[in-house]
């Protein structure tokens, strides 16, 4: 195992526990902030129909191993969202899912993830972050900033930005690109074993499964071989060690 030159860290349930994420709660925000609704559409038909469409593009109601590697920006899925309902807003799409996400989220950092960063700082190990998400790149790090204010992350990549989903070789790639590093110098953690970990280990970086946020629903395990970790103290353990 070899000391990393950065640690790139997942989003969800990695560095941020997303304790309550309620799709309706996040649409009936946003229905409130509808300009026109002409004909009444509720946020139980808006959300019915933005199930339809996510099974359509392959990303929910999809095991994960036969979810789609291409993701869709959450801002063309609005347009067609609301569109088809003849719903308007005098408000730009960035803040009509700014508005769904602050309904939708309830959130707060994984147990001493602060304190992780704040060692990585002290050791000289640059952190990023890779996630599979639609909202936009810009809201994604506001929202980890609000969250983590005092992060150093170098840059935040989200997949909406940037065509391809992991466990695709070409994020990793990217990120890899962006730090200017070998693979073998870099180590990615996350919680999802197909994603985060074979997604990793796929291109080379040294997974770290974290599960000390894990979803319940989360019933795969890693194919490939990773450190198993619950808190992030273990790791501050063990790189004090490296």
């Amino acid at each position: 195992m070899n000391k990393p030159k950065m640690i790139i860290f997942d989003y969800g349930q990695t560095i941020v526990n997303e304790k309550s994420f309620d799709p309706l709660r996040g649409t009936s925000a946003v229905l409130k902030e509808a300009a026109i609704n002409p004909n009444n559409v509720s946020a139980e038909e808006v959300q019915a129909l933005a199930y339809e469409l996510g099974r359509d593009i392959g990303r929910w109601g999809v095991d994960a191993e036969k979810q789609t590697f291409l993701e869709v920006h959450n801002h063309v899925f609005q347009t067609y969202l609301y569109e088809y309902f003849d719903i308007e807003f005098t408000k730009p799409m960035a803040e009509v899912e700014r508005i769904f996400l602050n309904g939708a989220c309830i959130a707060e950092p994984t147990k001493n993830i602060v304190e992780f960063l704040s060692f990585l700082d002290s050791k000289k190990i640059r952190t990023s972050v890779i996630s599979n998400i639609s909202f936009s790149g810009n809201l994604l790090k506001e929202h980890i900033n609000g969250l983590l204010p005092s992060n150093n992350f170098e840059f935040i990549i989200a997949s909406s930005e940037y065509i391809f989903r992991k466990p695709h070789k070409r994020i990793f790639e990217l990120a890899l690109r962006k730090a200017k590093l070998n693979a073998s110098d870099v180590w990615y953690c996350g919680d999802n074993a197909v994603f985060d970990v074979d997604g990793a280990a796929a291109s080379g970086i040294f997974p770290v499964w974290y599960k000390g946020a894990i979803e319940k629903s989360n019933k795969y395990t890693p194919k490939s071989d990773c450190l198993e970790v619950n808190d992030w103290n273990e790791i501050i353990e063990m790189l004090g060690e490296l």
